[in-house]
């Protein structure tokens, strides 16, 4: 069952990751270079159906995940051992990615329009910083740290 949810989290880590780079660096830099906003428009249309549906399933095995690796819930948010202290750090890549998502949601690309591209285009950067974050924390989980 562990290799099957891990499977299932990094099919869902890629999509998601990869879908925030072809964003960041491909839809998102065009449409800053040409001020052309429905770029945007059309690739959140195509991506969301797919993307927040990987990153449910992200937190879901990846809270199943980390129960597997350290059964002590209450280690989770710590830093006794390696394990802990990414399990913390993953915790807080996903508060902090579901807070720029929240807000982007409700206040950016409700309302995006020229004006406001530059300041969803930072909160794109963002999301992108933090998911390949996510990424590389998860390699440390598979290694047992970085040190």
């Amino acid at each position: 069952m562990y290799q099957f949810v891990l499977i299932t989290h990094i099919l869902a880590a890629t999509l998601w990751t990869g879908g925030h780079l072809l964003l960041a660096f491909g839809f998102l830099s065009a449409a800053l270079r040409h001020r052309n906003v429905a770029l945007i428009e059309a690739f959140e249309q195509r991506f969301e159906p797919i993307g927040l549906p990987a990153l449910v399933i992200q937190v879901v095995s990846g809270l199943w995940l980390a129960n597997a690796l350290q059964p002590d819930w209450s280690r989770w948010i710590g830093f006794s051992d390696p394990a802990s202290s990414l399990i913390f750090l993953k915790l807080l890549l996903l508060l902090s990615t579901v807070a720029l998502a929240v807000h982007a949601r409700i206040k950016l690309i409700p309302n995006l329009r020229l004006a406001t591209l530059p300041a969803l285009a930072w909160h794109s950067r963002g999301v992108t910083l933090l998911s390949v974050l996510f990424v590389v924390a998860g390699v440390g989980l598979r290694t047992r740290g970085f040190g």
